[in-house]
């Protein structure tokens, strides 16, 4: 006998999606901060049924947003379990690619090497409401950038800038933003979400 009950079966869709990332936003992870009620995470993240619905941040503070180039950027969530040990967990990822080497890339480059961090990953995708929809990656434990290049090409058609993967372990599975009214993150609910764009 199964320990849960199935609740629903999938038919193939008839609709078409765009594959991708458009925004990458990171968010320092002790910069969230725990809500009054029914926050799950510890960081002032509220998920229910598999949708971020509050987000709580410290004043101040807010998340910072990296454009990214079309077709480069892509989130990944692996499921890593054991039969023998009876376990499951997650590890998401982004990898993301900038264009150009610049002294400022450089400097942040340090500072994300050496933070923890939230991510919310904006996708080309776009949901039933017409709206993108939004990974929140980290949400129990956080993200780190554990490896990367920063690389000038050789070729004047190759790749000069930045490849960088952040990583994560969860418990369990990213979570869906909930819908925004006109701009990300613009909910009713959350607090404290700014967003930084240059």
């Amino acid at each position: 006998m199964a320990c849960t009950n199935l609740t629903k079966g999938r038919g193939l869709t008839c609709d078409r999606i765009a594959g991708g990332v458009k925004y990458v936003y990171f968010g320092v992870y002790d910069d969230f901060t725990a809500s009054a009620t029914g926050e799950v995470y510890g960081t002032g993240v509220v998920e229910s049924g598999g949708s971020i619905t509050d987000i709580e941040m410290g004043a101040g503070t807010g998340l910072y947003r990296y454009a990214l180039p079309r077709g480069e950027s892509s989130v990944t969530e692996t499921i890593v379990g054991s039969t023998e040990a009876g376990t499951i967990y997650t590890t998401p990822s982004i990898t993301i690619k900038l264009n150009q080497l610049t002294t400022a890339d450089q400097n942040q480059v340090k500072l994300l090497a050496t933070t923890k961090l939230i991510i919310f990953a904006e996708l080309n995708q776009l949901n039933s409401n017409g709206k993108n929809v939004i990974l929140g990656m980290g949400l129990r434990n956080g993200m780190r950038l554990n490896s990367g290049t920063d690389v000038s090409g050789a070729a004047f058609a190759d790749h000069n800038g930045y490849s960088w993967t952040f990583d994560g372990m969860e418990e369990g599975f990213m979570a869906t933003v909930a819908d925004y009214t006109t701009n990300p993150f613009d909910n009713g609910d959350f607090t404290n979400v700014s967003i930084t764009i240059s």
